[in-house]
């Protein structure tokens, strides 16, 4: 009884000084809401801890070091977020642009992958300063909606099709570049998995229209579940050759000590060749994708929980976004890709979350997670590649919520040029940040059809910037003398594409 009273006590003490730190009262809110909304949010936002591994690892990394350090980022952008802004935003390494981060800056461009980290810790002290000052506002402002909206169906566009690819769904072709996967041919390693991936997408779209919580990530579990039972029925065979692994975890001792082979590695610059304007261009699109991609979660969250004034503007969204800043150089610092805030948060907000409490309750359990490490990095590929896929659509469908005007039809083009400049096309991200900078320096010539003319000058740079750096990389790769560092052959229909 002695203890029960004590532990009530203690109890008491803890919600006196919650309170005053987070303002519990104020907000209409308790300690034991902010808890079960923290662990809401962590739920539907605890698949990055398998996904973020399985995609930055293609640049090379540690799989293990990447959960590692996703865990501690996390961690850390939660608790700036609780401590500068009291809001129940939780952060984490966002997709799309460790999908960018692996395969085109580390893939195509050919860049080690500490000079990517490096890129994303200038971005996040740029992102700090940008912060602190109104320039982050007027730069916002000067964006059209389109444009926000067209590179979010760029990015889903671009997920979906690494989702499709660890899946085994789509899969190389001489002819067609890319194909869909034959079922039958090696069924019992691509054939399966890839069916798999099709059942989870399917189980994950059913759980989230009927608002099951954590929909996401018990889409991945499921997946997975089906997986070993596969090969504990011999559906699904091992071939560890070919890149499929046992789908049993086995509770091996995890080496913590795994962060040392990113961490500060963001600095070791030694010997790598960095062309100074492909990383302006690579920090550019870290930096512009975050800042927006923040801003709309940010907003659309806070909308949500009603935490809007009167003027449709958010309190302390200069803390919220130096929160997401910091975060960022940090989970650099740690060794993984742009940290960022999760729209999941809004399944916390539902559940009633007002205050930083919830996202400090986010940040406990990413760090907890880290204990079960070699759970995670079991998970096989076709189980997360369905979270990719419904990510990737919900991206999509944004573009829904367009009007479908000229102007955002071409946005929508832009949308898919940005996919194909990813996957075919390793200067095209240049030619896409051309047209964005050339889009803002017309907007600042004329006002007053910002949208149109935006739009149009985006398209204009990609058109006449795009085919010549695709005809210039279509005809090194045909010279003999480049074969030693080969460039990416790249076909007319494709270089046009990419216009």
């Amino acid at each position: 009884m002695l203890i029960l009273l004590s532990i009530f006590n203690i109890y008491k003490i803890m919600e006196v000084e919650m309170d005053k730190l987070f303002k519990l009262k104020e907000n209409n809110t308790s300690v034991r809401t902010e808890v079960v909304a923290g662990i809401t949010t962590f739920m539907t936002m605890a698949y990055i801890l398998a996904v973020n591994p399985s995609i930055l690892s293609a640049s090379g990394m540690d799989s293990n070091a990447i959960l590692m350090a996703t865990a501690i980022a996390s961690a850390i952008g939660c608790f700036a977020m609780a401590f500068l802004a009291n809001y129940p935003f939780a952060l984490a390494p966002g997709l799309g642009l460790n999908a960018y981060f692996a395969y085109t800056v580390c893939g195509s461009m050919g860049y080690s992958w500490k000079v990517a980290l490096f890129a994303v810790f200038v971005e996040g002290l740029v992102f700090i300063v940008l912060s602190l000052t109104n320039v982050r506002e007027a730069i916002f402002n000067a964006i059209p909606t389109t444009l926000k909206k067209g590179v979010s169906v760029g990015i889903g566009l671009f997920v979906a099709f690494i989702g499709l690819q660890g899946a085994n769904l789509v899969v190389a072709s001489e002819s067609t570049k890319v194909t869909v996967v034959n079922f039958r041919t090696n069924f019992n390693t691509v054939g399966i998995g890839a069916l798999l991936a099709v059942i989870g997408t399917f189980i994950i779209a059913i759980l989230y229209v009927k608002h099951v919580k954590g929909s996401i990530l018990i889409g991945i579990v499921a997946t997975w579940v089906l997986g070993i039972i596969c090969q504990l029925t011999g559906l699904y065979k091992v071939d560890a050759a070919a890149g499929f692994y046992s789908l049993i975890p086995s509770w091996r001792s995890f080496d913590v000590t795994a962060i040392s082979l990113t961490f500060g590695q963001c600095f070791n610059l030694k010997g790598l060749n960095i062309n100074i304007l492909d990383f302006i261009v690579i920090m550019c699109s870290f930096l512009f994708v975050d800042m927006f991609d923040t801003l709309g979660t940010l907003i659309g969250v806070a909308n949500k929980a009603k935490m809007l004034d009167e003027n449709g503007r958010l309190p302390r969204i200069k803390q919220a976004l130096l929160a997401d800043a910091i975060a960022t150089s940090a989970g650099a610092i740690l060794g993984t890709s742009t940290t960022t805030t999760f729209v999941e948060s809004s399944s916390g907000v539902a559940e009633g979350g007002r205050t930083g409490l919830s996202s400090v309750v986010t940040g406990f359990l990413f760090l907890i997670a880290i204990i079960f490490a070699p759970v995670f990095t079991t998970i096989p590929g076709f189980a997360t590649a369905p979270a990719l896929i419904f990510v990737a659509a919900i991206l999509i469908i944004l573009f829904l919520n367009l009007s479908h005007s000229r102007v955002e039809i071409v946005m929508l083009a832009n949308g898919i040029n940005i996919l194909y400049a990813h996957i075919t096309c390793k200067s095209c991200g240049s030619c896409t940040s051309f047209g964005l900078i050339l889009s803002l320096f017309i907007i600042g010539l004329k006002r007053g059809h910002e949208n149109a003319i935006s739009a149009y000058g985006y398209f204009f740079c990609n058109k006449y910037a795009c085919i010549p750096v695709a005809k210039a990389s279509f005809l090194k790769s045909s010279n003999p003398k480049s074969a030693a560092n080969p460039t990416p052959r790249i076909p007319p229909s494709i270089a046009l594409s990419c216009a």
